[in-house]
């Protein structure tokens, strides 16, 4: 068998890695890596050693970044409608830093992007913003464009975390391209055999416990029980804000010296996906910050690889392995997607095309090695299937 083509990334807003794991996973190579935090780089170049973190994205200048096949983000969430009538801007995105995100595909062109923002993109400025994206990337810049909300439980992390992820490949690729099925529908992992059970700290003194955590009787917040099942679930998303104690939106073991404690470094890894020998030079505080703003791997992954298959077949590259026992997808032509089913926003609505069988063998393989990787983290999800799935995508005609 020949080797698959390696496919080039840049890894923009890059925080501590996460979107870049999930691509090196999938195969491909990172070739440029843009963060400003200076926790966050520490962190970065702790795992990836030697690595050229360039900063501010809005000090680099496109033409000096590498040739790339794929670009990967987590833009922040910013209101382009008052941004660009208060300084009376020439295009609806300037001020923001989706603008510089815009100026890098339009000048370096690659064939494909993921892009990542909060769950709540859909509805942020009743809606001007994320329709202001779409016709930048659809009707400005060209790219075939579709985006999903995504739960990280679904793929196997113990966590609740609803993200929305773009896709886009060059409309000339005439790419197709599915978002990934839940790899743990209707058996979601539980958070138990993640917790470090004996571990003593970081505690919540009890007068904090008396005066703030427990002065209501209204469910808030979620804590853990070594002895009770029902705790065994998948916990509420892990905030950058995690540090403040909030009784809201906190997630708490119970145990060690006050009875009460927070997340350890070591959890907050795995209920992220990333693994235990991530190493994290940082205080505990900024530690929080940093994974409260990261991504869960395992669903990052589970894209890049459907996006690599994409985009292996779109450019006719016939490197794929061939097993007759894989079953192709039963596709009718003429399908439409389009709504919401699970969790997974589709707002794509376009003629269905039978998926490539190429595509459905190379992502065979690929789901193959990322399901090994799950394991050894111990989110033992269901196998993604390529034969059938809740969502696609797939760009005009």
């Amino acid at each position: 068998m020949q080797r698959r083509e390696q496919y080039r990334f840049i890894d923009l807003f890059a925080g501590i890695g996460g979107i870049r794991m999930a691509f090196e996973h999938a195969g491909n190579k990172c070739v440029f890596t843009s963060e400003w935090d200076k926790d966050a780089q520490k962190t970065y170049s702790a795992n990836w050693p030697g690595e050229t973190i360039y900063g501010d994205i809005t000090k680099v200048d496109p033409k000096t970044i590498p040739d790339f096949d794929i670009l990967c983000g987590g833009f922040p969430c910013q209101p382009f409608s008052s941004i660009g009538k208060r300084q009376g801007f020439s295009h609806p995105t300037q001020g923001t830093l989706f603008f510089n995100v815009r100026n890098i595909l339009a000048e370096k062109r690659p064939d494909a992007f993921l892009l990542e923002n909060v769950a709540g993109l859909e509805t942020h400025d009743n809606g001007r913003t994320i329709s202001v994206i779409l016709k930048c990337l659809r009707d400005e810049l060209g790219y075939d464009t579709a985006y999903a909300v995504l739960d990280a439980a679904d793929y196997g992390v113990p966590q609740h975390r609803r993200r929305t992820f773009f896709v886009g490949f060059k409309k000339e690729l005439n790419a197709v391209f599915r978002f990934p099925e839940p790899t743990t529908a209707g058996r979601a992992v539980g958070i138990h055999p993640f917790i470090e059970w004996d571990a003593d700290s970081p505690t919540i003194s009890r007068h904090l416990q008396r005066s703030y955590i427990f002065k209501k009787d209204d469910g808030h917040p979620q804590i853990i029980r070594r002895d009770d099942p029902q705790t065994n679930i998948p916990v509420k998303t892990l905030c950058a804000s995690y540090h403040k104690i909030q009784r809201i939106t906190g997630t708490f073991i119970e145990g060690g010296p006050t009875g009460l404690r927070l997340l350890t470094e070591t959890e907050c890894k795995r209920i992220q996906g990333f693994p235990d020998n991530f190493k994290v030079p940082v205080c505990r505080t900024s530690m929080y910050h940093q994974f409260g703003n990261s991504v869960a791997v395992p669903v990052v992954e589970a894209i890049a690889v459907r996006l690599t298959a994409a985009l292996r077949v779109a450019r006719g590259n016939s490197a794929v392995k061939v097993d007759a026992n894989v079953s192709s997808a039963k596709l009718k032509e003429g399908n439409r997607v389009e709504g919401r089913c699970r969790d997974v926003n589709v707002k794509t609505v376009v003629p269905m095309k039978p998926i490539p069988r190429q595509m459905l063998l190379a992502v065979e393989g690929d789901l193959a090695s990322m399901s090994d990787r799950q394991k050894k983290l111990g989110l033992k999800g269901k196998k993604l299937s390529s034969g059938r799935t809740k969502a696609n995508i797939v760009p005009r005609s």
